[in-house]
């Protein structure tokens, strides 16, 4: 009776243990509490700050720092510091000009003057860069309070976007028709005309605290930061008034170099309360006007489907080969019958036969386990919350530091296969383990980087950040390898459960399928249909400087796409050993 009663107790606690676990929620960072300039105390700080990040654009490959264009800066010297992964990612985070104050409403402030004498060579120069910018619909990325600021408009009846960037401005061509954001205005009519977006109205939505333990205290007079929205526009300044009767700021395409173009940069701002929104839910308004779930759902059905055929063809492989052995065992009538040998059997003693490029396979493999282990441990710590879109630049770190710290698991699985393989050349294989896949990749990657060096871009990789990378390289990575390498080769060598033929076998002449370039076509032609959908969400929101969120997902596909490059594998050995 008391061992039921301790059974019981045991299965309370483990329920208890779950629950509070499923509660348990890892947010980017900390929340910050804002209050009014009066009330503002050491933990509660009046000055939002807004800061302005890299410039990009679908229509072009080549992103640009802020300061490239020729629009209001502040001092860079107060730029927050980034780290590895935010550098490598080409983000460059500057502070803005644009002052605020918590719960201080702003009407029509200016921040900066822009005047261009178009006979001088230097003006028209900033001018043109500008026009540049508007005409491939470069997108400005500011971020107050760690979280996007976001530009939202409809895309279809009662459907609200919220993107993460808004436009610079856009251009109507010579036949008067509207490109990228100026089909929202009728106002934008003039032809072969550039419209900047000289001015921004920017609404705050905060949470008061109230029926809040941390909220005791404010008042009304503080809160939480819990949404930014901006929304752009184009005002050719004539007065200190920015009402909703305004004439677009236009700047023809052809100039006279007589004339003198001003730009005034100004900016509204407006504070809400919003008490129903939560800090820890502030980012659902981004991520849900992203209706991609039901696709999701889509891939996972997709990538099961394919899974279920392969595991049902392996399935018939083996049962069938299974029944072809028992039934020519059943059928064998003399010690001659016995020693004759027949299927799988007629190739048992070459199956083993190390490779022709032993070296090269060992070196992958021990490559391909560094590589699925980043793989797997970073997904696992991004479903957990660990690598939030909050936590920026997170994601690349995380990766890039397991990549660097699994060079021991590579080193000994490269080791322990290349010694299976009779291979000597010890000193060779940990060499081309640390060295090949991650030198091939920082070559390509030293290249690109070259030319956006050249093209002046932000996605340039700073010097500095490449000598971090080769120390974390050559200093971390390469001696860990040597560390797993050892142990490998300290290993007893892995022993085949028959032995190899002194003699090769002769190979007959291969079918189509067993072909290298249609074996390759064919073992990768399944993996990817499993995985396509989610990597077009994964290009496209680096692209297009999107969120991505949907890690659960990306986890689960990972899980059915080694299932299915598993499965593959096994029916290709068996085409070829079936071919032989």
């Amino acid at each position: 009776m008391a061992y039921c009663y301790s059974k019981y107790y045991c299965l309370l606690l483990i329920c208890s243990y779950l629950t509070s676990t499923l509660s348990f929620y890892l947010p980017g960072l900390a929340p910050v509490n804002y209050c009014e300039e009066a009330k503002a105390t050491q933990s509660c700080q009046s000055h939002v700050v807004l800061y302005v990040n890299r410039l990009n654009s679908e229509e072009s490959v080549i992103p640009y720092e802020y300061n490239h264009f020729d629009f209001c800066t502040a001092d860079a010297s107060d730029s927050p510091v980034e780290n590895l992964g935010q550098v490598v990612f080409g983000e460059r985070i500057r502070p803005s000009p644009y002052n605020i104050s918590f719960l201080k409403d702003i009407t029509c402030a200016t921040v900066c003057e822009k005047t261009y004498h178009l006979d001088h060579k230097e003006d028209v120069e900033k001018l043109n860069n500008l026009k540049k910018g508007m005409l491939k619909n470069y997108q400005h990325h500011w971020i107050v309070d760690n979280m996007p600021v976001t530009w939202c408009y409809l895309v279809e009846v009662n459907q609200q976007f919220c993107s993460t960037g808004f436009p610079m401005g856009c251009y109507v061509n010579s036949a008067r028709q509207p490109k990228d954001a100026c089909v929202m205005n009728t106002l934008f009519n003039k032809a072969d005309t550039f419209y900047i977006f000289n001015h921004v109205d920017i609404t705050i939505t905060y949470h008061s605290g109230e029926d809040e333990s941390w909220g005791v205290g404010f008042k009304d007079k503080g809160g939480r930061i819990v949404r930014v929205k901006v929304r752009p526009r184009s005002i050719k300044h004539s007065d200190k008034s920015c009402t909703t009767e305004f004439t677009p700021m236009d700047i023809p395409n052809k100039i006279n170099p007589k004339d003198v173009i001003t730009i005034k940069y100004t900016y509204s701002v407006n504070f809400t309360k919003e008490n129903k929104v939560k800090w820890s839910s502030r980012w659902d308004y981004i991520l849900e006007s992203m209706p991609h779930t039901n696709i999701q759902w889509f891939s996972i059905l997709n990538s099961l489907v394919i899974v279920l055929f392969l595991t049902g063809m392996v399935a018939m492989i083996l049962l069938r080969t299974l029944h072809k052995d028992i039934a020519r065992y059943n059928q064998i009538e003399s010690a001659d019958d016995a020693q004759e040998e027949f299927g799988w059997k007629l190739v048992h003693g070459d199956v083993f036969r190390p490779p022709r490029k032993g070296m090269l396979l060992a070196v992958l493999l021990g490559s391909g386990v560094q590589v699925f282990f980043m793989a797997l441990i970073t997904l696992f710590f991004a479903c957990l919350g660990f690598l939030s879109p909050a936590n920026r630049g997170a994601l690349m770190t995380c990766a890039m530091v397991l990549y660097v710290c699994l060079g021991t698991p590579a080193g000994y699985v490269s080791a322990r296969m290349y010694k299976a393989f009779g291979g000597i050349k010890w000193k060779s294989n940990v060499l081309l383990t640390s060295t090949l896949c991650p030198g091939c990749v920082f070559i390509l990657f030293f290249i690109l980087n070259s030319l956006l060096w050249a093209k002046g871009s932000s996605a340039a990789t700073p010097f500095t950040t490449l000598l971090a990378l080769l120390s974390l390289w050559f200093g971390i990575s390469l001696p860990l390898t040597f560390v797993g390498a050892y142990f490998g080769f300290k290993k007893r060598t892995i022993e085949h459960p028959v032995r190899t033929n002194q003699i090769p076998r002769q190979i007959p002449e291969q079918s189509i399928y067993t072909q290298p370039i249609p074996g390759i076509i064919m073992g990768g032609i399944l993996p990817f249909g499993c995985i396509f959908i989610q990597l077009f969400f994964i290009l496209n929101s680096i692209w297009s400087s999107q969120v991505y969120y949907m890690f659960g997902f990306l986890f689960l596909v990972f899980i059915i796409l080694i299932i299915t490059c598993s499965e593959t594998t096994i029916l290709l050995c068996y085409f070829h050993l079936c071919a032989e």
